[in-house]
């Protein structure tokens, strides 16, 4: 039996299963199998064979955008109007037939945008360029669900679907479980908090499917089976999500109004350019990037080219290595200007976090 055949069977068993106390073992150990074979897929026994010529995509700039959407959503459309609006394409190497690349810059930050049409053609099961999809929607910093207004939920559920099968978690944290493989003795489940969805008999299953049978587990919060398989697996991402819905132009502005209130959501016409202040502030947000000014000894701070860091890596460490390596080796240490300082300037070391605009200049040793 193939593996499309035996992922099949095991989501109709899934389906015909009735979900209540009894059956969460079983329901865990099924949803663990759909999990090595989906990881199976992507990478089969054996390497799965080279990497198809001219599709990797040359990663440049701060960040990496994927958008994802079915034909005639207006992806290009937006692509095009965002590279061509807010600057020039960047030129830099790829040549592949099917993504579509283009840079922007915003805020001072070099933006890369992919669009990526294959994801959806059945790539999670290993279909076509499946993998190569994959490799690139994995390493996007955001995704961009773009989807047609009059029909969002139907493509979003697919396209959810898709990206799940990837192993892409969209717009969630990584799961608060502290999970540790030993030698011997047995399972230690601890429980920080009361658990709906997993007992002591259910994690001990979904753990056999995996064949671990000695392990200490914690669970911080209300996890799921899903939750624990992700863990196990330790291959998920996690990316944002911004839901671009597109064509508001064919719609009230009742409707307008209401989709406003939609979580991770951005309304847009790629056409007609409207609405695309609030989408690249979005985008801004979900990148969650700060830019920091340097100043050279006895010169006024350069405010044309910020460094731009990501919010979670900031330290002043961060910033002597983003602007060149050499430049950590020979830190003596940094005058801060801006809200991360207690006094304007600061004299501060290699650890101190910076905030977004504020102004740095490195002193070397001599």
């Amino acid at each position: 039996m193939s593996i499309l055949a035996k992922i099949t069977e095991i989501e109709a068993e899934m389906a015909r299963t009735q979900r209540n106390k009894a059956t969460m073992g079983h329901l865990g150990m099924l949803k663990a199998r759909l999990a090595k074979l989906r990881r199976e897929l992507i990478t089969p026994k054996g390497g799965g064979g080279p990497t198809e010529a001219g599709f990797d995509v040359a990663k440049t700039g701060d960040a990496r955008i994927g958008f994802v959407g079915f034909p005639s959503v207006g992806k290009s459309t937006l692509l095009s109007n965002l590279a061509g609006v807010y600057s020039e394409v960047a030129a830099y190497e790829f040549t592949t037939l099917t993504t579509v690349p283009g840079v922007i810059r915003y805020k001072g930050a070099k933006i890369q945008l992919l669009d990526l049409p294959g994801i959806i053609e059945g790539a999670k099961d290993g279909k076509g360029r499946g993998k190569q999809v994959i490799a690139v929607a994995r390493t996007c910093s955001l995704i961009l669900m773009v989807l047609d207004v009059m029909k969002p939920l139907q493509h979003k559920k697919l396209l959810e679907y898709e990206l799940e099968g990837f192993g892409i978690r969209l717009n969630k944290q990584p799961p608060n479980i502290a999970f540790k493989r030993k030698e011997k003795g047995g399972l230690n489940l601890t429980c920080l908090v009361p658990q709906s969805e997993l007992d002591v008999e259910t994690v001990k299953t979904i753990l056999g499917e995996y064949k671990i049978h000695n392990a200490d587990v914690t669970l911080r919060y209300d996890a799921t089976a899903e939750d624990l398989i992700d863990v196990i697996e330790g291959n998920r991402i996690y990316i944002p999500v911004i839901y671009v819905l597109n064509k508001i132009d064919q719609i009230s502005v009742q409707e307008l109004d209401i989709i406003y209130k939609i979580p991770h959501c951005v309304p847009i016409s790629a056409h007609h350019k409207w609405n695309f202040d609030d989408l690249l502030d979005k985008i801004w947000e979900y990148l969650n990037l700060i830019r920091v000014y340097t100043k050279p000894k006895g010169q006024l701070p350069d405010y044309s080219a910020p460094i731009v860091l990501n919010a979670d890596h900031r330290t002043v460490e961060d910033l002597c290595m983003k602007i060149h390596k050499t430049l950590q080796k020979d830190f003596k240490n940094a005058l801060v200007w801006g809200s991360s300082a207690k006094h304007n300037p600061q004299r501060v070391g290699k650890d101190h976090i910076v905030e977004d605009e504020d102004v740095v200049q490195v002193i070397k040793k001599i």
